[in-house]
């Protein structure tokens, strides 16, 4: 018979190898975890840390608006006539009282000389009128005329004069049109292209024949919220006279300057929010009617704000956070309110002190409760990190995306 294995040394052989490799098992865990503890843990990752920068900073709110003309007027004749020529080349700057065209003057020269004729002969009937009043106040003073009679010479007399002055009154009015077709700036400015061609007939008060508008001051006008408006009148500001500042689109810097001169009475209905206008200087004379702009309104008086670079801020879910080092150079998440970007820093309004230690450089590296290897850093006023080696620091990368950071 063929030799048959013991059924008990098979079982025996199938549990002790099972064990075996649990031992084994146990003793690699074992031999790793020595090893970590032989290390001390995780390496220190490094990071650059810099107390936020503390200056006197003035928040500003924002806002989009369109430049405005102070004046701006539509040319139009106070003569009718035909359009014999205009003066000025389209677009130049022209100064009030300059001529720009001038219409046919003679059917108003015309008015103006008959008007004259009817003068002298008013005059003359005037004169004679006279005479025959003295003549029959003579002859009543001999008995030789009747009161009567004198009475007609005198109102003869009032009479002339009447005409006399409605005939000086005609000469104005014949003398104002002839100076009508003369037609000359209302205003200093730049003056349009001019939207009738000599030839043209033209009616008084009616036909627009250019336009012309002031070129300095301008106004720069744009819309504020409701929640604005409340917020200004919470803080007991004043809109009227508040600085601002503008630049045009393309500009990096706020480089002109101005004041608040009106604020609407009412807000639109449909919009909920109000108009609100400054006035800016325009000595360079680039600003033009029309052009867009980015308005910035003082939001509150000079004071001591804590800023940090806007790179500094990780973003987890709807919390604003910085990574600050404790004494014993364990990172921690704080969390921060923020304020508006000023010179490429951020205004911290609440969540961190000038003593705080802030991680601006590797916050990628950053873990919130874990140790870090800390290389000191200055936050300087253009917005940059240096190191002590006077190096930037290196930027961070991804902290707005960062999640987590405070789990």
């Amino acid at each position: 018979m063929p030799h048959r294995p013991d059924r008990k040394k098979i079982q025996a052989m199938t549990l002790r190898f099972p064990l075996a490799l649990s031992l084994m098992l146990s003793l690699l865990l074992s031999a790793c975890s020595g090893g970590d503890d032989a290390q001390g843990g995780p390496p220190a990752l490094p990071v650059t840390a810099a107390t936020p920068l503390v200056r006197e900073v003035t928040e500003w709110d924002d806002y989009v608006g369109r430049f405005e003309a102070v004046d701006s007027v539509e040319v139009r004749p106070r003569a009718s006539g035909y359009l014999q020529r205009s003066h000025f080349t389209d677009g130049q700057y022209v100064r009030a009282g300059q001529l720009l065209f001038t219409i046919d003057a003679r059917p108003s020269q015309a008015v103006l000389d008959q008007a004259r004729a009817q003068l002298a002969r008013a005059q003359a009937t005037l004169a004679n009128a006279r005479t025959e009043l003295a003549r029959s106040q003579t002859l009543a003073a001999s008995q030789a005329a009747s009161t009567e009679e004198v009475e007609q010479r005198r109102a003869a007399v009032r009479a002339g004069e009447a005409d006399v002055a409605a005939a000086q009154a005609a000469i104005r009015a014949a003398a104002l049109n002839v100076g009508f077709t003369r037609v000359t700036a209302p205003i200093s400015g730049r003056v349009s292209q001019r939207l009738v061609d000599p030839g043209n007939a033209v009616t008084a008060d009616q036909t627009i024949l250019t336009t012309i508008v002031s070129t300095s001051p301008m106004h720069f006008s744009f819309q504020g919220s409701e929640a604005s408006l409340l917020e200004y009148e919470r803080r007991g500001d004043t809109l009227q006279n508040a600085p601002v500042r503008i630049r045009l689109q393309g500009e990096e810097s706020y480089t002109r300057t101005g004041r608040i001169d009106f604020v609407d009475n009412a807000l639109s209905t449909g919009s909920g929010t109000i108009t609100v206008r400054a006035v800016v200087a325009n000595s360079d004379g680039k600003l033009r009617p029309g052009l867009f702009g980015q308005l910035q309104l003082a939001a509150s008086a000079p004071r001591s704000t804590i800023l940090v670079p806007d790179t500094a801020i990780v973003t987890d879910a709807a919390r604003r956070l910085v990574y600050v080092i404790d004494p014993k150079d364990v990172v921690q998440a704080r969390p921060v309110t923020l304020g508006p970007v000023i010179d490429g820093l951020r205004v911290i309004r609440s969540g961190l002190t000038a003593q705080d230690r802030v991680v601006v450089g590797g916050i990628q590296r950053a873990m919130p409760g874990k140790p870090a290897k800390v290389e000191a850093g200055r936050i300087v006023p253009d917005g940059k990190v240096v190191t002590a080696k006077g190096q930037p620091a290196a930027p961070a990368k991804g902290a707005a995306a960062k999640k987590g950071a405070g789990q």
